[in-house]
């Protein structure tokens, strides 16, 4: 019987759970002890006291669901862009200009996406200037709000800057690797139609395919920080952004509420990532 200690995917396994599995069970833990009170400066005992005082409070839910308006929103944009753009520019996105300038926004920090939106569109930014001088505007003040906006539009245009250029080769890859293009030849050789093609075979074929990266990258914008934190409204702040800043806050009595808003968003990323895992153990892959 072999020794699964002489295994090294055994020890590649226990170093994965030293370094990145176990840090955030403490973490966790140290947050749900302080949220009940049982560690830290506001200590008394175990209580229930933070939990209620939070949780019937609309702060917390809004900032929950702007997070995920957010997140939703622009992983559908991106999928309306993303997905004609890899059907209908195949050849390019593989070579030439376009195939080389694609992959320079995923080599961007999330803080350089945001500066970039900061600058073309704030009231003295490099598209209102143009806009003012033209006439269209009266003023570079007047050009419309897409910072700090209620909306959250310049958070969702900084997001769709990096997730539109991925999820275009993404779906270009895909589209290779399962012979979309063959079956849609077939399809129209028993006497379908390119409506058929593109509604029985090439969308569902990838929308498959990406269903795995979607939610993954779902949840990267849901917790995303240094975006919003630059670009987001005050109210409600992303959950990342408030959790952040009633950690960071004097009032000791704001902490609680940092550690109950980290675990909800805890255990919402853990449910997420079930389910991500089912559908990857169903399809046989990780969506790759």
């Amino acid at each position: 019987m072999n020794n699964p200690r002489r295994d090294p995917s055994f020890w590649a396994f226990a170093l994965f759970v030293l370094v990145a599995v176990l840090p955030i069970a403490v973490g966790l833990v140290y947050a749900a002890a302080y949220s009940f009170g049982t560690v830290g400066l506001l200590r008394q005992g175990f209580t229930f006291d933070f939990w209620t005082a939070t949780l019937t409070r609309s702060e917390i839910w809004f900032s929950l669901l702007n997070s995920a308006y957010v997140a939703t929103l622009t992983l559908a944009l991106t999928w309306m862009v993303a997905l004609p753009v890899s059907l209908s520019l195949r050849r390019p996105l593989e070579q030439g200009a376009l195939g080389t300038a694609v992959y320079l926004p995923l080599a961007l920090p999330m803080t350089v996406a945001a500066f970039v939106v900061f600058q073309m569109f704030t009231g003295s930014g490099l598209l209102a200037r143009p806009f003012a001088a033209l006439g269209l505007i009266d003023s570079p003040q007047a050009f419309m709000p897409l910072i700090h906006d209620p909306a959250s539009i310049g958070v969702i245009v900084a997001f769709l800057l990096i997730t539109i250029p991925y999820f275009s080769l993404l779906l270009r890859w895909f589209y290779r690797a399962e012979a979309v293009e063959e079956l849609c030849r077939l399809t129209l050789t028993l006497g379908g139609t390119r409506r058929d093609c593109w509604r029985r075979v090439a969308w569902p074929i990838l929308w498959q395919r990406g269903q795995v990266h979607t939610m993954l990258w779902w949840i990267s914008v849901f917790g995303a920080y240094e975006i919003p934190l630059l670009l987001g409204k005050q109210s409600p702040q992303m959950v990342s952004v408030l959790t952040m800043r009633k950690f960071q806050m004097f009032d000791l009595q704001q902490k609680p509420v940092a550690f109950i808003a980290a675990l909800i968003y805890s255990v919402l990323v853990a449910a997420v990532l079930t389910l991500v895992f089912r559908r990857a153990g169903k399809q046989g892959r990780l969506g790759v």
